[in-house]
């Protein structure tokens, strides 16, 4: 006997319409698994921390001292003016021999830096003669009466012998500081001076202050202040403590030239205290003082400065103590005089605070 297919057609009917779920459930897991693969992944990552691969895969595993090496190796192909990490230390160092000449020539080798009796890796050198923005402070007070003349011609040599590209700023200071020009060429500068005439108290350090604050807006990298002056201050809102720490922690070179007079009498014991002062502010900053007996003293004094300026080392490091706690750190630097050369005697800034970069 021959069955019918359809003589039970529900159960035929139930029977397709579920194999016919199945395959269209199982296509549909096909399409969703790869999507739900990825986002797995995902979240099997964020469990374990992955993070991406950094863009330079050197970069990741380098110090600070070769990332600067790195930046310095790519910038210096294009461009002298290399942008130096915040943490670098700049020195400004210059050389003498035994008969206080200027040495010339020398190398990164011929260099050693200390910070704290640790020695440091050199980072960054140069030895061109760069443009530089230029502070003058100069001293109008009534204690200068007699002397402003022969300050008008230090001024007038120093700017002389500078680099073409210097700019100047002057101050002027009597019992108070004032701003006499902004940042110009030398001859606009020594013009602003031609009818001064001394007067009033002395705010040496009031002066001080306004130009170490305003050298920063200099257009150079290099910086440092001329202060001619006897280096009296009787008016000063500032102490010589708070000057003498901003000297410290503003990094700017200051060479002082003191128009003092030579002798006894009270007019020479406050001229003593002042060639005590003016010594100490350049020490500190890696500057030196002069304290001319005449004429000519007075030009090769001005003429000294500026070629001392336009002949000096540049140098850099990491130091390898890179905590920001503050604290003052001594630097020392050395130079080992190639064959053939006496002892050197070398000139910089006595050390730094190690604080926290302001946030621009």
């Amino acid at each position: 006997m021959i069955r019918n297919i359809f003589s039970r057609p529900p159960t035929i009917t139930v029977v397709i319409l579920f194999l016919c779920f199945v395959a269209a459930h199982a296509q549909q897991d096909r399409k969703q698994s790869p999507q739900q693969g990825s986002t797995s992944g995902q979240s099997s990552d964020q469990k374990q921390g992955a993070k991406p691969a950094p863009a330079n895969p050197q970069q990741g595993s380098q110090s600070p001292t070769q990332q600067i090496q790195r930046q310095i190796g790519d910038r210096e192909g294009q461009d002298k003016s290399i942008i130096i990490d915040t943490e670098l230390v700049s020195l400004t160092v210059t050389v003498t021999d035994p008969y206080n000449r200027l040495v010339t020539g020398l190398d990164k080798q011929h260099f050693e830096v200390y910070e704290d009796k640790v020695k440091q890796v050199i980072t960054f050198f140069n030895d061109e003669d760069v443009p530089v923005s230029m502070g003058i402070i100069f001293d109008v007070s009534g204690s200068m009466k007699g002397k402003v003349d022969r300050a008008r011609d230090a001024l007038k040599a120093f700017i002389q012998t500078s680099h073409n590209d210097d700019d100047f700023f002057l101050v002027g200071f009597n019992q108070r500081a004032s701003l006499l020009s902004e940042f110009s060429d030398g001859e606009t500068l020594t013009n602003k001076l031609t009818l001064v005439d001394p007067r009033g108290q002395t705010a040496l350090y009031d002066a001080a202050y306004l130009g170490i604050e305003k050298v920063k807006q200099g257009r150079h990298t290099k910086r440092s202040i001329l202060l001619i002056s006897d280096g009296q201050d009787n008016t000063s809102r500032y102490t010589y403590g708070e000057l003498r720490k901003l000297l410290k922690e503003a990094g700017v070179q200051i060479y002082c030239i003191g128009i003092v007079e030579m002798g006894g009498g009270a007019g020479g014991t406050l001229d003593l205290q002042g060639q005590s002062i003016l010594e100490e502010i350049a020490q500190v900053t890696g500057g030196k003082a002069f304290f001319p007996r005449s004429a000519a003293e007075l030009e090769d004094a001005t003429t000294r400065i500026a070629l001392e300026l336009r002949h000096q080392y540049s140098i850099g490091y990491t130091p390898t103590n890179l905590k920001r706690d503050g604290q003052w750190h001594k630097i020392k630097v050395q130079v080992k005089a190639p064959r053939g050369l006496p002892n050197l005697k070398v000139q910089h800034k006595e050390g730094y605070y190690a604080t926290t970069p302001r946030k621009k």
